[in-house]
C-alpha cells in the first residue's frame, strides 16, 4: 500500500518573490510544483494544503479601491474566496499534469472550516498584519467605525492586524477522509482555512482571523492520522544561525532539540518557527516524521538524501 502524507506547499510555489500576482504567473509557477507534487504520487497519496496571504492581502487591496462602489467583505468570506480561486489553480495544473503522464486519478478542493476556539488569547492581542496600509487619520477612523485594532508598520503606515489562534477541529475532515481513502487528491485547509466558532446549539459562525497554514496543516495531518507531515518550503534544509557565515544545516532534528532551539530563537516567528512549531504538534502526536525541504528537493528529500527530518525524541 502506498504511504499517506499532508503536503504543505509554501508561498513562492504560487508567486515568485518580485513578479507580478497576475493569474498568468500564478499558473505558470503552479504548473513547475504539479510537477513535483506528481512525482510523489507513485509512492503517496496526498492531500495538499496552501498558503493564502499574498491573495487575501491582495483581495483586500482590491476591496478598499471599489469600497465605495462594492461593500467590502468580512476576512472569512475572503478566506473562502481565495480558498476557491487557489484550489481551482491547483486542481487544474495538477489534473493537467497527471494527463499528460497518462494517470487516471482525480483532484479535487475542498473550501474548508476550522475550528477556533472564541476564548482563544489570540482574540484579546490581534498581531496579524493584513490588508492595506493606511495613513493614521483613517487607521483613526476604522478604529472608531469597525472596531478594528491597527498598529504602525516600521514607517510604512498603520495597519489592520487580526487574531491567529490555534485550530482546535477541521469540519470537512471526514469528507478528506473518503478522498484519501478513495485516491483522490484532495486540496485542502487553504490558508489555514476558514476560521469558525462553534455555538451552544452547534451551529458555526465565522470569525475575523487568520489561522497559520502550518497548524492547520499539522492538525490535518494529526486528524487523518497520515504517515508524514510534508512542508515545503524556500529552503532545502533547517538551518541552525542561518543567513551567517557559521550557518549550520540539520539533517534530523528531534522534538526536544527543536523546542530548545525555538525557546532559543533559533527559528523566527515569520518564517521557519510556524514549520517547526506545526512539526513538533505532528510527531509528538503521532509518533511519526515530519519533513521540510525546498519543493525542488522533494524527490531526493523522500530519498533520505537531503531535507530536515524532524523525529520523535
Amino acid at each position: 500500500m502506498k504511504k499517506t502524507a499532508v503536503v504543505a506547499i509554501g508561498g513562492n510555489a504560487v508567486n515568485r518573490p518580485g513578479e507580478p500576482a497576475t493569474a498568468e504567473n500564478m499558473m505558470k509557477n503552479l504548473a513547475e510544483t504539479a510537477v513535483y507534487l506528481a512525482d510523489m504520487l507513485d509512492s503517496f497519496e496526498i492531500v495538499i494544503t496552501h498558503g493564502n496571504g499574498p491573495q487575501v492581502g491582495n483581495l483586500l487591496l482590491q476591496q478598499e479601491a471599489a469600497k465605495d462602489i462594492v461593500p467590502p467583505f468580512p476576512l472569512d468570506v475572503n478566506d473562502a474566496q481565495t480558498q476557491g480561486s487557489l484550489g481551482y489553480m491547483i486542481a487544474l495544473t495538477l489534473q493537467n499534469e497527471l494527463i499528460r503522464r497518462g494517470i487516471e486519478k482525480e483532484v479535487a478542493a475542498v473550501v474548508s472550516r476550522l475550528v477556533v476556539d472564541e476564548n482563544d488569547p489570540a482574540f484579546k492581542e490581534p498581531t496579524k498584519p493584513v490588508g492595506p496600509f493606511y495613513s493614521k487619520e483613517e487607521a483613526e477612523k476604522l478604529m472608531k467605525e469597525k472596531g478594528w485594532k491597527m498598529v504602525e508598520d516600521a514607517g510604512r503606515g498603520w495597519r489592520r492586524v487580526v487574531p491567529s489562534p490555534w485550530p482546535l477541529d477541521f469540519v470537512e475532515k471526514e469528507v478528506v477522509r473518503e478522498f484519501l481513502k478513495s485516491g483522490i487528491v484532495a486540496i485542502a485547509a487553504g490558508g489555514g482555512g476558514i476560521p469558525v466558532v462553534r455555538e451552544k446549539d452547534g451551529t458555526l459562525r465565522g470569525v475575523e482571523a487568520v489561522i497559520d497554514k502550518d497548524r492547520a496543516s499539522s492538525l490535518l495531518a494529526i486528524e487523518l492520522d497520515v504517515d508524514m507531515l510534508i512542508i515545503l518550503t524556500g529552503v532545502e534544509k533547517v538551518y541552525l544561525n542561518f543567513g551567517k557565515p557559521d550557518q549550520k544545516a540539520l539533517d534530523v532534528l528531534t522534538t526536544s532539540e527543536a523546542k530548545k532551539y525555538l525557546e532559543a530563537g533559533e527559528f523566527p516567528k515569520g518564517s521557519m518557527g510556524p514549520k517547526i512549531e506545526a512539526s513538533i504538534k505532528f510527531v509528538e502526536e503521532t509518533g511519526k516524521e515530519a519533513l521540510i525541504t525546498d519543493m525542488s528537493k522533494l524527490k531526493e528529500a523522500l530519498e533520505g538524501k537531503t531535507g530536515t527530518r524532524i523525529v520523535k525524541g
